[in-house]
C-alpha cells in the first residue's frame, strides 16, 4: 500500500467536494460560533440522563505545529483538555522533548497513534513489509512506556485488491500475536480501530475477531464516526461494551453529493444515544477529539463541544 496517512485515507474516501471542506483555516473558522448566534450542533443537545466522567483529549496534530512541543501542550491544557495523544517517534531526542513538554503543561500522553499500519500493513503478503509494520509497533509500544501511556492505536489489516478478507484476518492476527509478549512485558494495550480499512465490518465481527487473541493486552479503539457510514456507534459501543479502552470523536455529515467531516455536533450522530451507550457499558476512560486542527480559539469550542455533547455539562 503507497505511503498514506490516516488522515489522508479518510479524506480521500469521500468525495473531492465534501473532502475539501475539511482543509485550512477556513474549516476551522467556520466551526466557531457567530457573535450573537447558536452555537454549531445545538439541535443536538436534548438532556440525556445519562452523565460521564471522562478524560477529555485530542491528537497531537490538532495543535498548530509551528509551535514549540512545551506550547503546544500548554495551548491543549488552557484549552480545556486532559490528555493528548501522540504519534510514533522513532527519534529517541524528540521522543524525550516530547515527554518533558507533556509533564511541563501537567497533561498526560494517554495513547499512542502508531502510524506504519498504513504504509506497511500487517495484512501484507511480503515479510518485509509486514516487519517494518511489526518494528513500527514495537518502536510505538516502547513510546507508550516512556510516555507514561497505557494504550497504543493499531489498524489490524488493510483489504484491497491484493488481499482477501480472510487472508487479512488469518495474517494480522498471526503478526499481532508476536507483539503480545512485548505488550506484556511493557503493560501496554494493543488497541484495534476499524478505520474504513474494508476490515471488521460489524460490530459482531470486531468483538469475535478480538476474543480469538484470549489475551488481555488486545482491546478495541472505538471512534464514534468512523463507524457512522454503515451502523450507529451507540450499537458497536453496547456490543463491544468492556473491550473498548479509548475513545476518537469524529462526525460527519451525510450530503446528497457524499459526505463531509465536520465539527462535533454538526454531523449525523447521535451523540445523547451515543452518551447513554458508554454509560451503560461503563465507560470511564479518554474522549479524544481527531478533527482537523486550529488556533486556540477553535480548541476551545472543540473542547466545550465536547463537554455539551459527551460530560452532560452546561
Amino acid at each position: 500500500m503507497s505511503h498514506i496517512s490516516r488522515r489522508k485515507f479518510l479524506e480521500s474516501s469521500v468525495t473531492a467536494g465534501c473532502a475539501a471542506g475539511l482543509s485550512g483555516a477556513g474549516f476551522a473558522s467556520s466551526l466557531i460560533a457567530a457573535p450573537g448566534g447558536s452555537a454549531p450542533g445545538e439541535a443536538k443537545l436534548a438532556p440525556s440522563p445519562a452523565a460521564l466522567s471522562l478524560k477529555k483529549g485530542l491528537v497531537l496534530d490538532m495543535l498548530p505545529p509551528g509551535l514549540s512541543y512545551s506550547d503546544r501542550f500548554k495551548m491543549a491544557r488552557d484549552a480545556g483538555f486532559d490528555v493528548v495523544q501522540a504519534p510514533t517517534t522513532p527519534d529517541e531526542h524528540t521522543a524525550e522533548e516530547i515527554k518533558n513538554a507533556a509533564a511541563a503543561a501537567n497533561i498526560r500522553i494517554d495513547s499512542v497513534m502508531n502510524t506504519d499500519h498504513w504504509k506497511y500493513p500487517l495484512s501484507s503478503d511480503d515479510p518485509q513489509v509486514v516487519e517494518k509494520s511489526l518494528a513500527g509497533m514495537r518502536t510505538s509500544l516502547h513510546n507508550a512506556k516512556l510516555w507514561g501511556s497505557d494504550t497504543v492505536l493499531l489498524v489490524p489489516a488493510v483489504v484491497n485488491p491484493h488481499t482477501s478478507y480472510r487472508d487479512a484476518w488469518t495474517r494480522s492476527q498471526n503478526e499481532i500475536r508476536k507483539l503480545i509478549p512485548l505488550a506484556s512485558e511493557l503493560k501496554i494495550i494493543i488497541a484495534l480501530e476499524e478505520v474504513w480499512n474494508k476490515f471488521l465490518l460489524s460490530p459482531l465481527e470486531m468483538a469475535k475477531y478480538i476474543a480469538e487473541f484470549q489475551s488481555p493486552w488486545i482491546k478495541a479503539w472505538f471512534d464514534v464516526g468512523n463507524v457512522l457510514l454503515y451502523g450507529y456507534p451507540q450499537d458497536w459501543i453496547r456490543t463491544l461494551g468492556k473491550d473498548i479502552v479509548n475513545v476518537h470523536l469524529k462526525d460527519f455529515k451525510r450530503k446528497e453529493d457524499g459526505y463531509a467531516w465536520v465539527n462535533l455536533g454538526d454531523g449525523d450522530v447521535d451523540w445523547p444515544a451515543v452518551r447513554q451507550a458508554f454509560a451503560e457499558i461503563g465507560y470511564s476512560g479518554s474522549a479524544i477529539a481527531e478533527l482537523a486542527g486550529g488556533d486556540e480559539a477553535y480548541l476551545r469550542d472543540v473542547s466545550r463541544r465536547i463537554d455539551r455533547l459527551l460530560l452532560g455539562r452546561p
